[in-house]
């Protein structure tokens, strides 16, 4: 039900000339989502194990996992609970920030993989969790900050949908990588503000001047221009 709801309010989009729908913007969503679910499915039929190749905090081996970490998951309830939302908030991306999109999502979950190297407890951190909250808290930050109505309105339904996600980036749950949480959360902040004045931005009122300002001075005082009328001489 969530996902049809993101998908009308994208077609509403439509017939707004700087929200132009790209035929591509779901191929990276897709992609990404194809591409987790390959990597379990290898290894689970090749009976691999990749969470080696996670994040372990201030190791230099633990150290791959920065660019790792986002692909590998413990189990299908991992899977599935990161795949819906990382398709809705890819596709918000690149739907009304393709300009940036692709610094966000690149640049993105490389700091969210550093700081949890940096922060995260002694133990392998995996899953795409973190892309997910920089996502999340880029979309609706930049919406806020921005104050485009309809990025606004975007906000409003992130938050709808994800906004319960916000309480793990607290250590509630044991199991959980909070600290992968809050390390998404706090890039994707930072870059709806390093990113604010880019794509999409909120267009200052242009004042036209019209028939009724030309009876008002410069100083506000009414003065209509005075009105010269021309005598025809009758012979």
């Amino acid at each position: 039900m969530y996902l049809v709801l993101f998908l009308l309010f994208l077609g509403q989009m439509k017939d707004d000339n700087q929200l132009k729908k790209s035929k591509s913007i779901f191929l990276i969503p897709i992609t990404y989502v194809i591409a987790i679910w390959f990597i379990y499915w290898v290894e689970i039929n090749f009976n691999f194990n990749f969470n080696k190749y996670g994040v372990f905090p201030r190791t230099l081996e633990g150290f791959r996992g920065v660019f790792l970490t986002h692909f590998i998951h413990s189990n299908t309830s991992h899977l599935f609970n990161n795949s819906i939302p990382l398709f809705v908030l890819l596709s918000s991306l690149f739907y009304f920030y393709r300009d940036v999109a692709y610094k966000v999502l690149l640049l993105g979950a490389v700091c969210t993989g550093f700081f949890t190297w940096c922060i995260a407890r002694e133990s392998y951190h995996i899953g795409a969790s973190g892309v997910v909250y920089l996502l999340f808290s880029f979309v609706f930050f930049s919406g806020i900050i921005k104050k485009h109505y309809r990025l606004v309105a975007l906000s409003f339904i992130v938050i709808f949908l994800y906004g319960s996600m916000i309480w793990y980036v607290l250590p509630i749950k044991d199991g959980i990588s909070w600290e992968g949480h809050l390390s998404g959360f706090l890039v994707g902040l930072y870059f709806a503000i390093r990113y604010r004045n880019k794509g999409i931005v909120k267009e200052e009122h242009q004042f036209s001047q019209t028939e009724f300002d030309d009876l008002f001075d410069e100083n506000g005082n009414f003065s209509p221009p005075e009105i010269v009328e021309k005598l025809e001489e009758n012979f």
